[in-house]
């Protein structure tokens, strides 16, 4: 199962031209048994769809030193999935994590970690940031993809030091022969989703356009009349191209372009009228799980007496409109014996928001250069590059009593970075091993080296172990990241003087062979200087402030998991995976729960023209008052009729079904329920809780925020 390991680097962004060569690994699968053969960087082979489809079962690894997972474009319709979160949620060392009940905002957690240390590439391009990750993940479309190589742990650290969790990272479909595709699907909630992707190759190139609309309802599951799943209206549109010869250069880029409407909160779409509704009370607070014993306000949890609540719709509901321009390129050639690459990006993100009365407006501008090549020294491969980064946030807007706020969490950052390293195999090429540096010059944190040591070890042609260990950097910013509570403040304060600071280590053994793949694996990543933002002070003159800070104590993360399948019969695929994580943080840091253990059951059958899978995921129990107490014991969330808030979550499974049909090579029928049992948070606990002092919040968060969801749809090829 060796293959011939082809460096494949993690590019990256825009105005400039960057590059980087093929050192992190593109694997290509080789015939079992065959060795690896280190050439001419001239000699490196081409990668090919037909020759990594190994890799792509649960369970197998890419053959690369950094331990990279890749799902494919099958697996991504098996999941049922619109967009990248569903795509890489529920799947083992991986989750997407809701941080806020109302407006549905969502990361993407590696190894358990905070979403904001997970970066999202495109064709190996990071442009994504706090603020666009924030609700725009959820607008990345799957349809035109080849697959999503998932990099777990700071292994990538190279090209994206940020990463501190791991790296995602988007391939693009290159096309070889002409495609015209078609998906229509209808689902409960109101929900409607077309895709259509339309691609022509020409002589020494080819051009695609993809087209995404879906649309979905917003749902109240408990009857209080606040939704628990946020509605929206979201339209994409890309458009690729690739040249295989321009100037010696194979070039390959893309434009994407986004408008989303979601809200939250009040039930419907007609968003205008929701925020200019600012008096009475719409909403039953009686009909949660322990509901209040009035339903016109909440008990206070302090004295007993009833808050009554007089908001109106717009008090309790969150709006955010999204638009977003990015483009990304890559080009890279033979050079001087070597291989060149070049890599740039650009992104400009508008979000215009409505928080509960207060207001948002935020625009930033993204660029991003790379340029890297590698070449023969000696017995081994030297990469030497050089990459810029570029973040400028401005923001406006004011409180809910009208009180304008600008710029409080407005920055420019700016990173020239340098990077150096060395590949060579040994032992007669079962042992590889990569060493790194980079430095990064920040405007506002100065210099930042981050070393790092890959390894791979082949003990048998199916067996092998890979280690890696090093540090990583992110620079926070003061954008949201955790607390929707800066926007009710009119000033940050900025106490925050070093950057992020990871301190990480992983090991992994894998094993494949044409029926069987499994990888074990464990991950310890420790944080330094944790940002925290915290807005609950006040300043002299008692207005609410927010102070930007970073956590006394240190985070730590571990995690042990297993995933493997097996290929029963030519036709049925079973997969089996779990995981155990353990945590470690000063109260404070850590805001939103996880769980400690997970278990994962999958079943793919292919008879013939039907493709049918199943998925079960059990979620453990988790410790609610760790993560959202101080460590005291005293209870510091309260339901609204004002009896404390469960100290633990229960356990829970869900299950996901998918059937479809190939009526012809041109038409397919599909049909599915996520969720098949139709389990929800609300059903046991509301997302919603208040303070000691009666204050309410929406962030109590640990279950599914919507139940049972059916669909169905049609897939047209011609």
């Amino acid at each position: 199962m060796p293959c011939k390991p082809l460096r494949k680097s993690l590019l990256s962004r825009v105005i400039i031209t960057g590059a980087l060569p093929l050192f992190a690994d593109i694997a290509l699968a080789d015939s079992p048994g065959e060795t690896h053969h280190h050439t001419d960087a001239t000699d490196l082979p081409t990668v090919s769809v037909r020759s990594i489809q190994g890799a792509m079962r649960p369970g197998a690894l890419r053959d690369e030193i950094i331990r990279t997972e890749s799902i494919d474009e099958k697996a991504i319709e098996r999941a049922g999935a619109t967009n990248i979160n569903e795509a890489l949620d529920k799947n083992p060392g991986i989750a997407v994590q809701v941080e806020c009940s109302i407006c549905n905002v969502r990361n993407v957690l590696l190894n358990n970690l905070p979403g904001r240390y997970t970066t999202l590439m495109l064709d190996g391009v990071p442009i994504f940031s706090s603020v666009s990750s924030a609700y725009g993940l959820d607008s990345v479309s799957v349809y035109g993809i080849e697959r999503i190589d998932v990099a777990r742990g700071a292994g990538a650290s190279l090209i994206a030091p940020e990463a501190l969790a791991g790296t995602v990272d988007i391939v693009t479909k290159h096309p070889l022969e002409a495609e015209n595709r078609l998906r229509l699907q209808a689902g409960e909630y109101g929900s409607r989703q077309a895709d259509a992707y339309f691609a022509r190759p020409f002589n020494g190139g080819a051009v695609t356009a993809t087209f995404n609309y879906n649309k979905h309802d917003s749902i109240d599951e408990d009857g209080d009349r606040i939704s628990e799943y946020s509605g929206y209206d979201r339209r994409l549109g890309s458009i690729g191209l690739f040249l295989d010869d321009i100037g010696g250069f194979k070039v390959r880029s893309r434009l994407d372009i986004v408008d989303e409407k979601r809200g939250g909160g009040a039930l419907g779409d007609d968003y205008s009228a929701i925020k200019s509704d600012d008096r009475g009370n719409p909403f039953n607070w009686s009909r949660s799980q322990h509901g209040s014993p009035d339903p016109g306000g909440w008990i206070n949890p302090s004295d007993g007496s009833v808050i009554p609540y007089d908001d109106g719709r717009g008090g309790f509901s969150e709006i955010i409109f999204t638009k977003r321009e990015q483009w990304i390129g890559t080009a890279e050639r033979n050079l001087g014996g070597g291989k060149l690459r070049l890599a740039a990006g650009a992104a400009r993100h508008r979000q215009d928001s409505f928080y509960e009365l207060s207001t948002y407006i935020g625009e930033q501008y993204q660029y991003y250069a790379e340029a890297a090549w590698t070449a023969p020294v000696g017995d081994g491969m030297l990469t030497t590059g050089a990459n810029y980064r570029y973040e400028d946030l401005k923001s406006h807007g004011h409180t809910a009593n009208g009180t304008p706020v600008n710029g409080i969490d407005s920055y420019r950052y700016e990173t020239p970075a340098a990077f150096l390293q060395y590949y060579r195999a040994l032992l007669d090429e079962r042992l590889e091993f990569n060493g790194s540096v980079r430095y990064d010059h920040h405007n506002v944190f100065g210099g930042i080296f981050s070393p790092r040591l890959n390894l791979l070890y082949h003990h048998t042609p199916r067996l092998s172990s890979r280690f890696s260990a090093g540090t990583g950097f992110r620079a926070p910013t003061s954008f949201f990241e955790q607390d929707h509570g800066i926007l009710d403040t009119i000033q940050i304060i900025r106490d925050i003087d070093d950057p992020e600071i990871s301190y990480n280590a992983s090991y992994a053994l894998s094993y494949a062979d044409d029926r069987l793949a499994m990888t074990g694996s464990y991950n310890y990543n420790r944080i330094k200087n944790f940002a925290l933002l915290d807005s609950s002070a006040v300043d002299d003159l008692g207005n609410p402030v927010t102070l930007f800070t970073s956590s006394p104590g240190k985070v730590v993360v571990q995690g042990i998991d297993i995933n493997a399948s097996c290929l029963l019969t030519p036709a049925l695929t079973l997969s089996l995976a779990g995981e155990v994580s353990f945590y470690r943080f000063p109260p404070g840091t850590l805001i939103f729960a996880r769980p400690d253990h997970k278990a994962y059951l999958g079943l793919d059958y292919e008879p013939g023209r039907w493709d049918i899978s199943a998925k079960l995921v059990w979620t453990g129990s988790m410790n609610l008052r760790k993560f959202h107490g101080d460590g005291s014991g005293e209870q510091h969330r309260f339901n609204f009729d004002g009896t404390p808030k469960r100290n633990r979550s229960p356990g829970f499974f869900t299950v996901d079904l998918r059937a479809e049909y190939a009526v012809s090579d041109m038409v397919s029928l599909y049909a599915g329920a996520d969720n098949l049992f139709d389990y929800a948070q609300a059903d046991d606990e509301s997302f919603l809780f208040v303070d000691y002092q009666g204050t309410v919040d929406v962030t109590h968060l640990w279950g599914p925020s919507r139940g049972r969801y059916l669909y169905a749809g049609i897939k047209l090829g011609f």
